[in-house]
C-alpha cells in the first residue's frame, strides 16, 4: 500500500509540475512584446535599433528586457561582434523558430474570429448598461 501511495503522490506531483511548467511557459511566450519580437526576427538577425524601429510603441528598456528573457529561455541568441563601436545582433534560435507555427495559428484564429469577438463585446457592454 505504501508503494502504491508513493507512486500516486509522485504522479500528482508530476501533474502539478507539468501544469506549473505550462503556466510559466505561456507567460514567457504569450506576452505582447515577445510575440512582436519573435515575428521581427523570423527572417533575419537584427540589431537592437532595427528592432525598436520595427516594433511600434516599444521602449528601449522593454525591448531589452524582452530580448533578455527570450535569450534566457533559449528562444533568441545574442551575438556580440568584436568591433569598435560594439555591434550586437539578435536572432531566433532553432527553438525560437518552432514558436512561429503556433503563433501563426493564434493569429489566424484571431483573424477568423475577430468580428465574432467584437460582436460579443458589444453585446456584453449593452447587457451591462441595462
Amino acid at each position: 500500500m505504501t508503494k502504491h501511495r508513493q507512486t500516486l503522490e509522485d504522479k500528482v506531483a508530476g501533474q502539478l509540475n507539468a501544469i506549473e511548467g505550462t503556466r510559466q511557459g505561456l507567460e514567457v511566450v504569450s506576452g505582447k512584446w515577445t510575440i512582436l519580437v519573435v515575428f521581427a526576427l523570423k527572417q533575419e538577425q537584427r540589431r537592437l535599433s532595427d528592432l525598436q524601429r520595427m516594433i511600434e510603441g516599444i521602449s528601449q528598456k522593454m525591448l531589452i528586457q524582452t530580448l533578455r528573457k527570450l535569450e534566457y529561455y533559449g528562444l533568441v541568441e545574442r551575438t556580440v561582434y568584436p568591433v569598435v563601436p560594439p555591434k550586437v545582433e539578435y536572432a531566433l534560435t532553432p527553438l525560437g523558430f518552432t514558436l512561429l507555427e503556433p503563433l501563426y495559428a493564434i493569429c489566424h484564429w484571431t483573424d477568423d474570429h475577430w468580428v465574432q469577438m467584437q460582436t460579443a463585446a458589444q453585446q456584453f457592454q449593452e447587457k451591462e448598461k441595462s
